[in-house]
């Protein structure tokens, strides 16, 4: 390892099992040397195994509803306690559609739950941000990240409106990382990551076939969890120092393809 985040304090959001990409951002943070603290709203913890991770990297969690600015405030304010001080990186790791879980159709939601889901996948980010520039939170050259996906610009008609949220969660990345570049030093960015076999993910009618079909379009084949933590931690590391306002795609070149000759073998006959 090379110590990238020796003496950097932060927060984890959204480690569920050790399928999660949260949950491999913590493990190779702390092998990188970095201290943290771990969270996730309180129904989330009981379905998951945190207590576990929290226990290989020497971590405390705080449950925190993310959608809950009261939660929020509690969280920043005791993860600083613990820390010692400021924080230099947050990973926003947070997706859910309520739509998608009930099985409603894009064309048929019922918006309760759009909204609902809207709260906690992109709403939260900006509501966690509000927290951390207000409360003077982050050191100077901190890093925020977001984890998203590339339905936020092309469709993928099953990803449903989870498509709209991370479109939303992109934009504001972009607008309150403005603020938090000129005001704090701070920087914020997002992480458009291949189809990952996560819990949240694995949600989504047809993902087998996501996975499949980036994997046939993808020069480099699909990112796995452990390469997007490997990425999330360059990202958080002084290394990228001058990197912010961007949708970073880490998706093996899938972004920037029309089509594959391993794609094209499915459709040509001889």
């Amino acid at each position: 390892m090379y110590n990238l985040l020796k003496g950097k304090k932060g927060i984890i959001f959204g480690a569920l099992n050790e399928h999660s990409i949260a949950w491999k951002v913590a493990e190779r943070a702390h092998e990188e040397g970095a201290e943290f603290v771990l969270t996730n709203a309180p129904i989330a913890m009981r379905m998951g195994e945190l207590n576990t991770l929290a226990e290989k990297t020497g971590s405390q969690i705080v449950p925190a509803d993310a959608t809950s600015m009261d939660d929020l405030n509690n969280l920043v304010e005791k993860s600083m306690e613990i820390l010692g001080g400021k924080i230099d990186f947050v990973l926003h790791s947070i997706g859910m559609s309520v739509n998608v879980r009930k099985g409603r159709h894009y064309t048929d939601s019922k918006y309760d739950f759009t909204m609902k889901g809207f709260d906690v996948s992109a709403l939260s980010f900006h509501k966690t941000m509000n927290v951390l520039y207000n409360k003077k939170a982050m050191n100077e050259w901190g890093s925020i990240v977001a984890l998203t996906y590339m339905a936020a610009q092309r469709v993928f008609p099953d990803y449903n409106d989870m498509a709209d949220n991370k479109a939303y969660l992109e934009s504001i990345a972009r607008s309150f990382g403005y603020f938090f570049g000129r005001d704090h030093k701070v920087r914020v960015n997002t992480v458009s990551q291949s189809p990952t076999p996560t819990t949240a993910g694995s949600g989504v009618k047809g993902f087998d076939g996501f996975i499949s079909y980036a994997e046939k379009m993808s020069p480099l084949g699909n990112a796995t969890a452990l390469e997007c933590a490997d990425y999330t931690i360059s990202l958080f590391s002084d290394l990228t120092k001058k990197v912010t306002l961007q949708n970073l795609y880490h998706d093996g070149g899938f972004s920037n393809m029309g089509v594959s000759d391993a794609v094209m073998d499915k459709f040509v006959t001889e």
